[in-house]
């Protein structure tokens, strides 16, 4: 969470930079699942462009927790609806 705390820094102490402006489209890119330009992704300095880099893979990871998180609220779910369902009617003749 380094970068995208480094990113909200960078866009709210900065935001007529146009380095902070370019952040700020890529996380709105990154959110919307909308396309951003690479050429403005290049047109950053070094520090920020590794910025955008860090923000690419801290976004990455999240949406796999994300993705992890919703599985087990699903799975804890169907176990939970197991456990509350009356007795099969297997269950019943025995």
């Amino acid at each position: 969470m380094l970068a995208i705390k480094k990113a909200r820094k960078l866009i709210e102490n900065n935001p007529d930079d146009a380095a902070s402006k370019i952040v700020a489209a890529l996380v709105l890119a990154l959110e919307s699942e909308t396309t951003i330009s690479v050429a403005q992704l290049y047109s950053l300095d070094d520090k920020r462009f590794e910025l955008a880099l860090e923000i690419l893979n801290e976004w990455r990871l999240d949406r796999h927790y994300a993705s992890k998180l919703r599985l087990l609220d699903s799975s804890t779910m169907v176990q939970a609806l197991s456990n509350a369902a009356p007795n099969s009617p297997a269950d019943k003749s025995a």
